[in-house]
């Protein structure tokens, strides 16, 4: 059985291009990408999807009186797609209750930080300016909390003396490209268990 996949985006969609590399070079076996949907009218995300024959759809949530209605939207197109997982690949939206009651435990998101610490946006630059040692990237299940749910995947990238904030996050966005495609291999084969907070590895 194939598992049909809706990615989420709102930029320049490379985590998406990781996911359709990984697809088309049968790394995830079984598994379609569906449809791209963004809610950023200019995405470069929509070309990517374009490129390779994917459905893409934009939703602009200014045409909605509020974000119920706009999510609304989306499960419909969701739904016209058959979606089994939603990828949230760069998508600069909390995702909200109805979507996440939907698609419980269905919903993956990768960060550019080793959560639980810099959490929301810029989460390089808040461990840049923190002053950490290491930071990284964490691949996790979305709940109604902002980048709070279930840890599939985490990955440490090392801060060096001489990096720049653009340096760590391009080292990190190396390590995503990875941990994402290898996250998402998992969930299509079913060896991913949720246990509370934790996910087990079967």
């Amino acid at each position: 059985m194939t598992t049909n996949i809706a990615v989420l985006v709102s930029g320049r969609g490379s985590n998406l291009q990781s996911i359709i590399d990984n697809i088309e070079n049968g790394y995830i076996e079984s598994a379609t990408i569906s449809v791209v949907i963004s809610d950023v009218g200019d995405a470069y995300a929509l070309e990517r999807a374009q490129k390779h024959g994917i459905t893409d759809v934009f939703i602009d949530p200014s045409d909605f009186p509020n974000k119920q209605e706009y999510e609304k939207e989306i499960l419909k197109v969701l739904e016209d797609n058959d979606v089994d997982l939603i990828l949230l690949a760069g998508y600069m939206r909390l995702v909200g209750k109805d979507l996440i009651g939907a698609y419980r435990n269905r919903i993956i998101n990768i960060h550019p930080a080793l959560l639980p610490s810099f959490k929301g946006l810029h989460a390089q630059q808040q461990a840049f300016d923190y002053g950490v040692k290491v930071s990284g990237c964490t691949v996790h299940f979305v709940d109604e909390g902002m980048d709070t749910g279930p840890i599939i995947i985490q990955k440490c990238v090392p801060v060096l003396d001489t990096d720049t904030a653009d340096d760590l996050a391009a080292r990190i966005l190396e390590q995503e490209h990875n941990i994402f495609p290898e996250s998402v291999k998992l969930f299509v084969e079913g060896k991913l268990k949720v246990e509370g907070r934790i996910v087990v590895h079967t």
